[in-house]
């Protein structure tokens, strides 16, 4: 059965819904705002406690880091995703979600082909460019200043 590119397109749109775009643009926008704002309010209450600034900011991403992970852990921070959208996927704890969802959903396998094996099937791919673009930037900049 061959299909044309038109006929194609008028199936799909008989399937699927009509996204509501700027509901979601800014369900989006507000969740991520909330979490961002979460996260300056754990970063005062570091700085209150009289950490500085930067470890204060260390502080913040790791406990960020640990929430996003146990929300997941706990089948939530999925829930808050389907509502949000790209305002869980934005901040670091979109990237704490990536590295343990894969983990959870393989959990059943054991350990080792399970957990092990699967923590790093979506963040990995980021963590190999980031370096890898790391490295790239850090030997331009050093070419650059020998000149």
């Amino acid at each position: 059965m061959k299909v044309n590119k038109n006929d194609y397109g008028q199936y799909i749109k008989e399937f699927c819904p009509k996204s509501p775009m700027w509901m979601d643009v800014l369900k989006a926008f507000v969740i991520g705002g909330l979490i961002c704002t979460l996260g300056q309010l754990i970063l005062n209450g570091y700085t209150a406690l009289g950490l500085d600034t930067e470890k204060a900011g260390t502080a913040t991403s790791i406990t960020l880091v640990f929430l996003s992970a146990l929300l997941t852990g706990l089948s939530l921070y999925d829930d808050i995703a389907k509502h949000a959208g790209a305002g869980t996927l934005v901040p670091i704890t979109g990237f704490a979600n990536a590295v343990v969802a894969p983990a959870m959903e393989f959990r059943a396998e054991g350990f080792v082909l399970g957990v092990a094996a699967k923590l790093f099937t979506i963040a990995g791919p980021v963590i190999v460019y980031g370096v890898s673009a790391s490295v790239v930037y850090g030997l331009i900049y050093w070419i650059t200043t020998l000149f």
